[in-house]
């Protein structure tokens, strides 16, 4: 195009064209002088834009009549539903934050107060538990689901565990329950008991808060940093998922999965021995820890282990202390 524009003044147009193929109505379309689509709609920006603040909450069909019947502007809905994103319109009608939740507002006027864990100087023995969500991969890593466990400080016991296709609150309060009934059969008080965890809004959701404070009068310590603040948890969750990562990958769908699971966390009380236990069992140690004031000692034999869970790669044939979990399904 720019060759027949230089040359077709000193010889001919029909000439020029022939030379590079070109048909008539091809030069004729590239001559005329087009208006880009803004442009062709600048009269429009400015009540398209105190439209949308005016009304914030009108979308595009809103728009439309406020258009058509307040401006006497008959305009295609798809015209305006470009021109909104062409000048960012949205920014405009962007509706204000939701409102801070009052469980939030007071651990942010706590500040620092909120993490109760960092203020203790010497923690007591089932004084403090910690939990949050994780990821698992399964199905070759074509699916996920979600594990929370509650994990004890001292003696390193997961109380209760849940396992469920989304972080939420109905799979928190079954993995609270399920801690709760492992603590009765072993005669610790939940009472008091600090529950650490991060911000995550299942745990400034008032079913979580109203429950565990109100209800079962344990007391709530939040991190101020994210993971950071619950080292715990992520030492925890580093052992566990790569101890059980091939196996979770190999599950099939999610039961499968949660069968799995089920052996990892009976496995992991019953079984495993840990370096910060000084090569202790958690079961034991937190028999022990509950016997010490009477001076007696607890052996490996006498937890109580179903036949079969000495080792994870052998299926249980009935439920492991601390392995009964709770399905909580979202599909």
């Amino acid at each position: 195009m720019a060759y027949v524009a230089s040359v077709h003044q000193e010889y001919s147009l029909s000439l020029a064209l022939s030379v590079v193929g070109l048909p008539k109505s091809t030069w004729y379309y590239h001559q005329k002088q087009k208006v880009s689509y803004e442009e062709k709609y600048v009269h429009l920006r400015p009540i398209l834009e105190e439209i949308a603040r005016e009304h914030p909450e009108y979308g595009v069909p809103r728009t439309v009549v406020e258009l058509r019947e307040a401006y006497a502007q008959q305009v295609n809905h798809k015209v305006v539903r470009r021109l909104h994103r062409l000048w960012d319109l949205a920014i405009l009608r962007a509706t204000k934050a939701p409102k801070v939740s009052g469980v939030r507002q007071v651990i942010i006027l706590a500040g620092d107060r909120a993490n109760l864990v960092a203020q203790l100087e010497e923690s007591k023995p089932f004084s403090v538990a910690y939990t949050d969500f994780t990821e698992l991969v399964y199905a070759n890593g074509q699916r996920k689901a979600y594990f929370m466990p509650i994990l004890g400080h001292s003696c390193k016991v997961v109380y209760g565990w849940a396992l469920s296709q989304s972080a939420n609150r109905q799979a928190a309060l079954a993995a609270w329950e399920q801690a709760k009934t492992m603590m009765m059969t072993e005669g610790i008080d939940w009472q008091g008991m600090i529950i650490h965890h991060d911000q995550d809004p299942v745990y400034t959701s008032y079913a979580w808060t109203y429950q565990l404070l109100r209800q079962d009068k344990a007391r709530l310590s939040y991190a101020l940093r994210g993971a950071k603040d619950n080292p715990a948890m992520e030492s925890f969750f580093s052992r566990f998922k790569t101890e059980g990562h091939s196996r979770f990958l190999a599950a099939d769908d999610f039961e499968q999965l949660q069968q799995i699971v089920t052996e990892r966390v009976a496995y992991y009380n019953q079984s495993r021995r840990h370096s910060s236990l000084g090569q202790q069992i958690p079961l034991v140690m937190l028999r022990q820890m509950r016997l010490n004031c009477q001076g007696s000692r607890v052996s490996v034999d006498s937890v109580d282990k179903p036949v079969g869970i000495a080792h994870p790669d052998r299926r249980p044939t009935t439920a492991a202390a601390g392995g009964h979990q709770k399905q909580v399904n979202n599909r």
